[in-house]
């Protein structure tokens, strides 16, 4: 216990340790707040004292700096100043000289206008005069044209009458025909215009009658051409027909489309014309060469004076297919050959499958007899092992065989070996 005197009333009271350290506690914690009260102040004051300092010399240092700007402004002001004077006089050169150009270009501007004006109107001349000149040659031509025309009417007017003289002659004369001879006629015509071009144009081309009929039908003429190599360029079935105009019962050209087809496939041609002069009133006939191919493949109608023009125009498509027919042809005879190495490959495979199957059928009918075999010898091996097992035995007990083993029990055989071996052991003293 400790006993403390308060300094108010000078009373002595007593307090214990506990609370005794903790009076000392306030008292020390007072005083500590305090100091730092003390302190914090002059903190405070010094740092106020140094903030004002600081102003006073940022205020010094900033009045300097910008004392020297405003020097610097002003220098930089007279060097600007003595520039720009400079730059204005050099502008105003420059403006002057640029006024001077201008002027000088507008000069040289109305010069080239002038001139260019003079240009347009010395060709606006000259093509009004070209104008006027063709208008003249226009008119000259016209004249000439119209009196060309008129003497190609006139020469064309007597080649009309000429024409109908003619007509009427070929009338006359086709009355006095006979049917027959008005088709032979026909035949005779296109047999004589392909021999006048044999020679040059189809020299190698077979053009003859077809004198095939076995099938009970055949055409008039045969056309074929073949190349070098011995490859068909094309083939023609040619049928003509005519009848004279006096004939009562009048044949169309379609009658006679179904016939001349059977006898181009039975003849084995490409193509089939008819060179017809039937219906001739008819305009779908008489434009030029009719395809006809709307009814059957690759059939012509013609008149006798596209004849020839027909068989130029087909060849000439056919020596273009050319090339591709040669290389149909070998692809064709590569497959051939192709097929029938197919067919040795197919009967070498048949026959070396029907050979293996017999040596199979062999070869397992041998296994089998070596199986048997194999059993009859494993049988006999098995046989020949028990009798050997059988022999050991025996052996075995031939070699347990014994005199004692043999006469056990056997009172007689006994006295009889006794008394053969008394016998055997009185020989052998005698001999001694």
């Amino acid at each position: 216990m400790n006993e403390i005197i308060c300094p108010n009333c000078q009373k002595a009271f007593k307090v214990d340790e506990s609370g005794f350290a903790d009076i000392l506690k306030q008292v020390r914690d007072h005083q500590f707040e305090e100091e730092i009260s003390n302190r914090l102040a002059l903190a405070d004051k010094e740092k106020e004292s140094a903030v004002k300092l600081a102003e006073a010399k940022i205020q010094n240092n900033w009045q300097e700096q910008l004392s020297k700007k405003e020097q610097e402004l002003s220098n930089l002001k007279a060097e600007k100043a003595l520039e720009l004077q400079q730059k204005l006089a050099e502008k105003e050169n420059l403006l002057s000289e640029l006024k001077a150009k201008i002027d000088n270009a507008e000069l040289v501007k109305t010069l080239a206008v002038n001139q260019a004006t003079k240009q347009i109107e010395k060709e606006r001349d000259e093509l009004a005069n070209s104008i006027q000149m063709k208008e003249t040659e226009k008119e000259l031509l016209k004249i000439a044209l119209s009196e060309k025309f008129a003497a190609e009417l006139k020469e064309k007017d007597a080649i009309i009458k000429h024409k109908d003289e003619e007509i009427a002659l070929r009338k006359e004369m086709k009355l006095k025909l006979s049917t027959k001879m008005v088709g032979e006629t026909l035949e005779q015509h296109c047999e004589n215009e392909f021999n006048t071009l044999r020679a040059t144009a189809f020299q190698n081309a077979y053009f003859e009658k077809d004198n095939d009929a076995k099938s009970g039908s055949k055409g008039d003429f045969i056309f074929r051409e073949l190349d070098d190599a011995g490859n068909e360029i094309i083939s023609i079935m040619f049928e003509m027909k005519n009848e004279g105009d006096a004939t009562a019962s009048k044949k169309r050209n379609e009658d006679f489309f179904k016939e001349l087809d059977k006898d181009r496939t039975e003849k084995k041609c490409e193509y089939a014309v008819l060179v017809s002069l039937l219906e001739a009133d008819n305009e779908l006939y008489n434009t030029g060469i009719l395809d006809v191919g709307y009814r059957f493949p690759k059939m012509y109608v013609v008149r006798p004076q596209f004849f020839i023009p027909i068989i130029t125009l087909l060849r000439n498509a056919a020596m273009n297919s050319l090339k591709y027919k040669a290389e149909l042809a070998l692809m064709r005879n590569q497959n051939i050959d192709i097929t029938n190495f197919e067919d040795n490959v197919n009967a070498f495979k048949e026959g070396f499958a029907r050979n293996y199957e017999l040596a199979s059928k062999k070869f397992k009918t041998a296994i089998d007899e070596i199986d048997k075999t194999i059993d009859h010898l494993q049988k006999t091996k098995e046989a020949l092992l028990s009798s050997e097992n059988n022999l050991r035995l025996a052996n075995n007990k031939a070699d347990d065989l014994s005199i004692k083993k043999l006469t056990r029990g056997n009172a007689t055989m006994i006295a009889k070996f006794n008394e053969l071996e008394k016998g055997m052991d009185l020989d052998s003293d005698g001999l001694d």
